[in-house]
């Protein structure tokens, strides 16, 4: 019943990514995200990301290796800031959110402000993965998930000393190892065909 309820939810998602100049697209499988995913990317582009867990899970990494692309894994990077800074000139830059809302509101939290700021400008394209686990219904509740559900699960997996790390929740904190520093909101694309979000009926990333 999740399923068929998340289909009927993805269906106003989209009308409201399509309100906001963004383009949505509804993937049943990560399977088929990802075949949606490489039919937006044409082949030679440069493409890069952030630390995304949903785009590895959905296979999109070792696709791209595996054709005719210039990836630069920020990972695999021997110059991780200049794999980092490549991102504001790519021609394709991949994603996730670590919440969004239900009429089509991206919410992003990061720490060293270079996953954000690509969303925001630099690259020509960017796309999304977004579980719809990730779906909320307003950008309060949204907003709540980012800082109570994503960071703290994140900050645990990077091993950080921050509150949340120990509690599991948001403490507001101002660790030196806060992951908390920019928050960006996403209401609206200036660019028409920039942002692309596709949403799985699966749940991914944190």
């Amino acid at each position: 019943m999740r399923k068929k309820r998340n289909r009927l939810l993805s269906e106003k998602v989209i009308r409201g990514l399509q309100s906001r100049n963004m383009d949505g697209y509804f993937a049943e499988t990560r399977e088929e995200a990802c075949q949606i995913a490489l039919s937006l990317i044409p082949e030679k582009s440069t493409v890069t990301m952030g630390g995304g867990m949903s785009v590895r899970e959905i296979g999109l990494v070792d696709a791209l290796n595996a054709g005719d692309y210039q990836f630069i894994d920020r990972d695999k990077a021997e110059d991780k800031r200049a794999a980092m800074l490549s991102a504001y000139d790519a021609d394709v830059y991949l994603a996730s959110c670590n919440a969004m809302t239900e009429d089509g509101v991206l919410i992003n939290i990061d720490g060293n402000a270079n996953r954000v700021s690509a969303i925001a400008q630099g690259p020509r394209k960017v796309i999304f993965i977004v579980g719809m686990n990730k779906v909320c219904s307003d950008v309060d509740g949204a907003m709540k998930r980012a800082r109570n559900v994503a960071a703290p699960i994140n900050a645990q997996r990077f091993g950080l000393s921050t509150p949340c790390a120990r509690t599991g929740s948001c403490m507001n904190c101002k660790s030196a190892d806060t992951i908390c520093c920019q928050f960006l909101i996403t209401r609206f694309s200036k660019h028409n065909g920039r942002i692309h979000v596709i949403l799985v009926n699966e749940d991914l990333g944190f």
